[in-house]
């Protein structure tokens, strides 16, 4: 998760936010040798007395300042519309999860048993235990298996939400009405967190949600025990 005074992304915790990062960094590069360039250009002619009349109209120079942005534009364009592609794939997922979003809570439901669902609540500041984190924390995770392919089917009751957890590398939308989809697989085990990203009311803020990635056997365990409760 995220620290004070961090300066970049979280780490990643999934094949396709990894990516994004790649492509980050490799956007970040190009922003910085333009940057770069021009202020050097900047620079060298504010500071210099010399003209070159060669430089004042030249069809070469023309050219060239013609096509090297749009092949910049390339560069940036075909691995983003890679990425694009990846993130709209769903390919034989293992689990399916449908949340919805309240006002102000999450509400999780694993489609592929039959009675396994829970709400899933922000807990108070008042309630937390030593090394908990404030407004981040939920009363139910939803625990998902690792490195296995999980879709989300997202939607809200009421107003607008936005399912996000940053690790993962997913941002959906939850619409009234709408039932909107997005996948990603967790490639580590470990606890993630996000918060609903968009604004929905006065309790905006306090809609956490918490992934907790397991081992299969830990998984088959934790559904076994939520089944039995229910």
């Amino acid at each position: 998760m995220a620290h004070p005074l961090q300066l970049g992304f979280q780490d990643a915790a999934s094949p396709v936010m990894e990516e994004l990062l790649h492509f980050h960094d490799h956007a970040l590069m190009i922003v910085f040798l333009i940057s770069t360039l021009v202020l050097y250009i900047i620079v060298a002619m504010v500071s210099t007395k010399l003209t070159n009349k060669y430089l004042l109209d030249s069809q070469e120079i023309e050219i060239i300042w013609t096509i090297l942005p749009a092949a910049i534009l390339i560069l940036i364009a075909l691995p983003s519309l890679r990425i694009l592609y990846m993130m709209d794939e769903v390919n034989n997922p293992h689990l399916t999860i449908k949340a919805m979003g309240h006002q102000w809570y999450w509400s999780y439901e694993y489609t592929d048993f039959e009675e396994l669902g829970f709400d899933s609540y922000m807990i108070p500041t008042q309630d937390l235990t030593p090394g908990q984190f404030r407004l981040l924390e939920a009363d139910h995770r939803m625990v998902i298996p690792v490195e296995s392919p999980v879709r989300m089917l997202i939607s809200a009751e009421d107003v607008l939400h936005s399912w996000a957890v940053p690790a993962l590398g997913v941002k959906m939308d939850a619409v009234p009405g709408r039932l909107n989809q997005a996948a990603f697989s967790a490639s580590r085990p470990g606890i993630f967190y996000g918060q609903c990203s968009e604004i929905c009311g006065a309790n905006h803020s306090f809609m956490p949600i918490v992934v907790e990635a397991v081992p299969l056997s830990h998984f088959e365990s934790w559904s076994s025990l939520m089944l039995q409760d229910s």
